[in-house]
C-alpha cells in the first residue's frame, strides 16, 4: 500500500530534524511547491522516494541521462523539467556543502538563530536561499526557504490565534 506523502509531511512538519536524507525531502517539497499548493507537492513524496533513491542525495548526484530520462517521463512524477533538473542540480550542491558541514541537515541548522522565537522568517528565509544560490543551488526562494526551516524544526511553527 502506498503511503499518504500529505499526512507523512503533516505529522513530520515542525519536527526536529537532523537526517540529512530527510532535509533532503523537505527541499524537495521547496523545489516542487512553488505554482502548486504544498499538498499538491507532497502528495507525491511517494513517488518522489521511488524514483529519487529514497532521497539519498549523494546516489541522486551520480544519476545518468538515462535515468534522469525516466525520472521525466514516469507518469506519475510531476511533468515540470525544469524542477526535476534542479532536483540533480540540488543533490550535487549537497554533496558538495561536505566537508565544510557534516551534511545537508548540518548546513540547515548552522542557520538557527539565537532566539528563533523573535526571528524574521522572511529574512532568514532570503539569508539562506541567497547562500544556497551562490552554492549552486536552485529553485530556492526566501519564502519556501522559511517554510523549509520552519519544517525541519530550526524555525517555530507560527502561533495560530
Amino acid at each position: 500500500m502506498e503511503q499518504n506523502g500529505v499526512q507523512d509531511y503533516s505529522k513530520l512538519f515542525g519536527t526536529q530534524v537532523h537526517d540529512a536524507n530527510t532535509a533532503f525531502e523537505f527541499l524537495m517539497v521547496a523545489v516542487f511547491q512553488p505554482g502548486m499548493s504544498w499538498k499538491v507537492a507532497a502528495s507525491k513524496l511517494p513517488v518522489f522516494k521511488r524514483l529519487f533513491a529514497n532521497f539519498d542525495y549523494h546516489k541522486i548526484a551520480t544519476f545518468d541521462e538515462p535515468e534522469i530520462e525516466s525520472i521525466e517521463s514516469d507518469a506519475e512524477m510531476i511533468q515540470n523539467d525544469r524542477k526535476i533538473q534542479a532536483v540533480f542540480q540540488n543533490a550535487k550542491a549537497a554533496v558538495n556543502l561536505e566537508p565544510e558541514f557534516k551534511d545537508l541537515a548540518d548546513y540547515f541548522w548552522s542557520f538557527k538563530p539565537a532566539d528563533p522565537e523573535t526571528i524574521d522568517r522572511t529574512a532568514l528565509g532570503t539569508t539562506v536561499a541567497k547562500d544556497m544560490k551562490k552554492r549552486g543551488f536552485t529553485f530556492v526562494g526566501p519564502t519556501t526557504m522559511g517554510l523549509l526551516l520552519t519544517g525541519i524544526g530550526i524555525l517555530p511553527r507560527p502561533h495560530r490565534d
